[in-house]
């Protein structure tokens, strides 16, 4: 708090500081960061200013009582160091946390047109290529769904009561995807059986993929998924 309070009047946490006060990224413990307008010039030995052409009081709101840019900006200001996956799963993590949700972020990003960062953020947000998932490893998933040229799934829509990871409506088909943390002990995967046997009874295929096969074996779970697939295909047609 002290050191944006010493960079003067319209000062605020920025980049990965923000990102932290947030919630969005794990801390780094790299030097503060901070925004001014760009006709500042405070020389802070903890704090690395960014000199802002575009900074108004509109670009920063209080957290904690600190400071800060609001979640849209500091989204787009990671999007300018982050790589791609990094950057989904900020994204994602702001959702998660009700902070900004991607539709709201697109509005955002209007008004922040040609500033940087927007355009690789925009591009990333396209709604033919982002999907909103829980994990790591679901984004992956949908990664090899792509690579696959397979048909896009829902991702995260309830079905029979169940919140489910990927969903082929016009198929009937449930792909869950299983990752090391939330699948571990008995009572989990009793859960997950009564999830599997309430779609099951509802007439809908479901399958299931580990956390290992995704990562290590990404060949075969698109060889599966386009067999499942093509014969859910051929059922429909038929009927």
């Amino acid at each position: 708090m002290a050191a944006v309070l010493a960079c003067g009047t319209n000062a605020a946490l920025s980049h990965q500081s923000a990102a932290e006060l947030w919630g969005i990224r794990s801390p780094r413990g790299s030097r503060i960061e901070g925004s001014v307008p760009i006709e500042r010039k405070p020389r802070i030995r903890e704090v690395r200013v960014h000199r802002r052409r575009v900074f108004t009081e509109t670009d920063s709101t209080l957290r904690h009582g600190i400071p800060v840019t609001g979640p849209a900006r500091t989204l787009t200001d990671l999007a300018t160091r982050l790589w791609a996956p990094e950057l989904e799963a900020a994204i994602n993590q702001a959702d998660k946390l009700d902070l900004i949700r991607p539709d709201l972020l697109r509005a955002a990003l209007e008004e922040m047109r040609g500033q940087d960062g927007v355009r690789l953020l925009r591009r990333l947000l396209d709604r033919r290529t982002f999907r909103l998932t829980d994990s790591e490893l679901e984004r992956r998933f949908l990664g090899l769904i792509r690579s696959a040229r397979l048909p896009r799934p829902e991702t995260r829509k309830l079905v029979n009561g169940f919140r489910v990871d990927f969903h082929w409506p016009d198929l009937g088909l449930i792909v869950e995807t299983d990752g090391l943390r939330y699948h571990r002990t008995p009572a989990q995967q009793a859960r997950d059986r009564r999830r599997d046997q309430a779609h099951t009874a509802a007439g809908l295929t479901t399958l299931r993929f580990t956390h290992a096969q995704v990562y290590f074996e990404p060949d075969e779970v698109q060889a599966i998924l386009a067999r499942v697939l093509s014969r859910l295909s051929v059922r429909r047609a038929a009927s």
